[in-house]
């Protein structure tokens, strides 16, 4: 009968669940722990979800079938902006849009027949989880890694939160859209920055990560060294009589023309109390944009304060002071020196200002007045490692590496007593405070009597109202009629909640922890964190790359600090793989004024919409809602099966690139399934032995266990190919026939469990796949007897041959010229020569 996946999915999911085929169990075997990065519960899922979870699911189950005991579990990223913005634009509450969300996807991951033990699912917002990581908190702040401090933070005045760096685009709010603003709030921190030099060293044990992504973990943690000094000032107001700075290239401080502060600078604060016009240009900053790549692509803005400091080198050199818009006041000390000679930043600031440019070196040979002439136009920026002529040094004129020259600066300042050689670090610590009411509430109460005090534990967890509303933008903890009102644990006296919540990066940073104990009544239970850590293979988006996993990696470190994971989890993820995007063409019109309309993939044949209208498509890009280009998971599912959606996305392209979806592809994967289900429903009861079926069954064993181990799963597909061809083609019957079967079932179950079940069960297997142990291939069979000889004529490849291996080469020679394709080109002439290569190739000459 007919491949039917609706009824054969079901079925087969049913007796997994009956058989809880999938719990995760501690025991003697050795364990294995796959984890996706899970999801945000936005309503429903897309084709990357199916990627990702398909990529972890094939790894889950070809580990179990390894014998080992795996943990495959799942979760919701639950907490965050998305649905407030939806109570805010639908009403409702947050918490009923989120289990509602979780609920539809949860019922649309389902039928994909992951490997999920859904007895370990929950949701960041669960009272069990924010209960954990409120107390989590409380052993991280009384093991000093948190701390509370005033700080400049990224302010949406719609949404009225704070934002994370990556949560600002070009400037403005990621929801709201508004141009975001540099404000000064007071802030609760994780102290990340203690532990900069032990991530970044750390990052070279991590052979199972990407490359790419250690490089970017290591540029964000940013590890340099530098000359810290200090500028004397000339008239400033009391207290500033000098300006600390920090530079990681003090062999140019001989170029120097200015000295330059940021906005956010005490100094610059200072001024503009009693100067307008300083506190008019401090606005002006504010406005056009606060993170780090907003204000290296803006335009430089300055603003001369009319002050000057003295260069150390010269009492008699005097530098003017300006405020300038690119200088961060959490980088380095919030003041640099502008070397225009050597820094495209510094040279674009200086010619628009009409400040000098002096050159501290030149490319090799060039005197002074040839250094100067060079970057009179564009800055000179070679790599550290290259060798200049200095023609402004520290060590006299010569020709030397910048990182020569850097540690004869350092020496320099350090003799002459104005510096001193200093190491830091770009990290900064993690600002985890949100003005915001759906996150995890934050355990402390401020009491006038004193201070700031951490909840009792007993009094966890510190939970959300629920009657709140989001009529008026901000924070409704700070409106709420009764929920600020708190006893201190302390005296006992009135006090007031901490309004702020957690940063949801908090949330994701530790769920891989209580995966491995979610019912605990504490944030872990170490019989089965010391069982279950680390992470074995950890899947999921580039895009995650730096900071989830960086916060990640803290978080383990103070998890470990705080007794709830043990030493060696330290490095929670022991392998990592970041698979590429899913994506499909975009189709569009354009309207009668000439606006663009994009139109569903379901809604397009053959270029052209319904009406005959032709479409404009644009190639291959990422899945959009708003560029329609989607491709809905449960049509394709409904439609033509998991399976067929499974292998789709794993044979398609290696799994780390992009991978295009397209209906002849889909079409494609499920006709190939069919027929290899046919191929077990129609095997014959009899026919002879084939070696060769046999040596391709245990030929596919090897290739496919290796392509899954190095997570080439479009590699396994191709040799699934093959072996269903070899199938196809061999004349074998009966028991050597179902055995193959059997096999080709195994090797399918961790791709399309559903379809091998059917296999399995058509081929004779006992039980289910899913428990059947991984195929191994017999060493003798690996081993082939005959080889096949390309036959190039006059260069080019134009027949092949098959003989043993141990054949002569007379023979050899003798079949090659009975061959129809030879003759034919030698035309009954005897060739020029004929050359055979044993084992390889045999060239013929005309």
């Amino acid at each position: 009968m007919p491949y039917d996946p609706s009824s054969s999915e079901a079925r087969w999911q049913k007796a997994w669940a009956d058989a809880g085929s999938f719990a995760a169990i501690r025991d003697e075997r050795p364990k294995y722990y796959v984890l996706e990065m899970f999801p945000y519960p936005s309503g429903r899922i897309h084709m990357g979800h199916v990627r990702n979870y398909t990529m972890g699911d094939v790894v889950a189950r070809f580990k179990r079938a390894q014998g080992f005991s795996v943990l495959h579990p799942m979760g919701w990223d639950a907490f965050g902006m998305p649905a407030e913005n939806a109570a805010m634009e639908q009403g409702g509450h947050p918490r009923d849009w989120t289990y509602a969300n979780i609920a539809t996807m949860r019922d649309q991951l389902k039928p994909l027949g992951l490997s999920i033990d859904w007895s370990r699912e929950f949701a960041t917002c669960d009272d069990d989880y924010v209960h954990q990581q409120q107390a989590m908190f409380l052993d991280m702040l009384d093991a000093g890694l948190i701390t509370r401090k005033s700080a400049q933070v990224n302010w949406d005045p719609v949404d009225m939160t704070v934002l994370a760096n990556e949560q600002v685009i070009d400037g403005k709010g990621w929801r709201s859209g508004a141009t975001v603003e540099r404000k000064e709030l007071t802030q609760w921190f994780f102290k990340i920055s203690d532990y900069s030099d032990e991530l970044l060293s750390a990052l070279d044990g991590l052979s199972g990560w990407p490359e790419k992504v250690r490089l970017m973990q290591a540029n964000w943690i940013g590890k340099s060294r530098g000359l810290q000094f200090r500028f004397a000032t000339v008239d400033a107001p009391e207290g500033f009589d000098a300006i600390e700075v920090y530079t990681t290239r003090p062999d140019t401080l001989m170029g120097a023309s200015f000295a330059a502060l940021s906005p956010d600078h005490p100094l610059v604060k200072k001024l503009a109390e009693t100067r307008p016009e300083v506190a008019a240009f401090i606005e002006e900053c504010k406005r056009i944009g606060t993170t780090e790549e907003a204000i290296e692509t803006a335009p430089k803005l300055g603003f001369d304060t009319g002050l000057t400091v003295t260069h150390p080198l010269d009492p008699n050199w005097q530098l003017p002071i300006w405020v300038a818009n690119f200088v961060l006041m959490d980088y380095g000390t919030g003041a640099i020196f502008g070397s225009p000679a050597h820094d495209e930043r510094d040279h674009e600031f200086a010619t628009k200002y009409g400040l000098p440019i002096r050159a501290t070196f030149g490319q090799p040979g060039m005197t002074l007045e040839q250094a100067d002439e060079l970057v009179a136009a564009a800055p000179f920026v070679p790599l550290k490692s290259e060798t200049v002529t200095y023609v402004r040094g520290f060590a006299g004129d010569a020709d030397q590496t910048g990182e020569a020259a850097v540690d004869a600066a350092i020496a320099h300042a350090e003799a002459q007593g104005y510096g001193e050689g200093v190491t830091k670090f770009r990290l900064r610590d993690w600002g985890i405070s949100r003005q915001r009411y759906w996150g995890c509430p934050i355990p402390v109460v401020h009491c006038d009597s004193c201070g700031t005090v951490p909840e009792a534990k007993e009094n966890l967890p510190v939970l959300l109202p629920q009657d709140v509303t989001f009529d008026v933008p901000g924070n409704p903890l700070d409106r709420h009629p009764t929920w600020r009102q708190a006893t201190c644990p302390k005296c006992g006296g009135a006090a007031r909640r901490e309004t702020d919540t957690m940063d949801t990066f908090v949330d994701s940073s530790w769920y891989y922890a209580r995966f491995t104990s979610p019912g605990a009544d504490t944030p872990t239970n170490r019989a089965d964190a010391d069982y279950w850590m680390n992470v074995d293979q950890y899947i999921g988006g580039i895009e995650h790359a730096i900071l989830h996993l960086l916060y990640s990696r803290f978080f383990a470190r103070a998890m470990v600090k705080t007794g709830h994971l043990p030493e060696a989890a330290k490095e929670p993820f022991d392998a990592l793989f970041t698979q590429g995007m899913v994506t499909h063409e975009i189709y569009m019109t354009r309207d009668a004024k000439g606006r663009l309309v994009y139109h569903l993939p379901e809604d397009v044949t053959d270029g052209r919409l319904a009406d005959g209208t032709e479409v404009e498509i644009i190639p291959s890009a990422k899945m959009s809602k708003s560029k329609k280009n989607v491709v809905d998971p449960v049509n394709i599912v409904q439609g033509f099966g998991a399976d067929t959606a499974r292998w789709f996305m794993l044979s398609d392209s290696p799994p780390e690139r992009d991978v295009e979806w397209t209906a002849a592809g889909a079409e494609a994967a499920a006709k190939f399934l069919g027929r290899v289900h046919r191929l077990a429903e129609d095997a014959p009861a009899d026919g002879p032995e084939d070696l060769d079926l046999a040596r391709a069954a245990h030929r596919a064993i090897a290739d496919v266990t290796k392509a899954i181990e190095g997570f080439a799963f479009n590699k396994a597909v191709a040799k699934l190919y093959e072996l269903a061809n070899a199938i196809g083609k061999s004349k074998a019957g009966g028991a050597q026939r179902a055995e193959v079967l059997r096999i080709t079932a195994q090797l399918l179950a961790p791709m399309v469990p559903h379809l091998a079940e059917d296999v399995w069960s058509l081929a004779g297997g006992q039980g289910l796949v899913v428990d059947a142990p991984w195929p191994k291939a017999d060493p003798a069979l690996l081993q082939d007897d005959s080889v096949t000889l390309p036959i190039q004529i006059n260069g080019k490849r134009r027949a092949e041959i098959t003989v043993p291996k141990d054949m002569a080469k007379d023979q050899i020679e003798a079949l090659v010229m009975s061959d129809e394709t030879v003759q034919r080109f030698l035309e009954g002439a005897q060739p020029k020569k004929l050359i055979v290569v044993p084992g390889r190739i045999v060239n013929v000459v005309a």
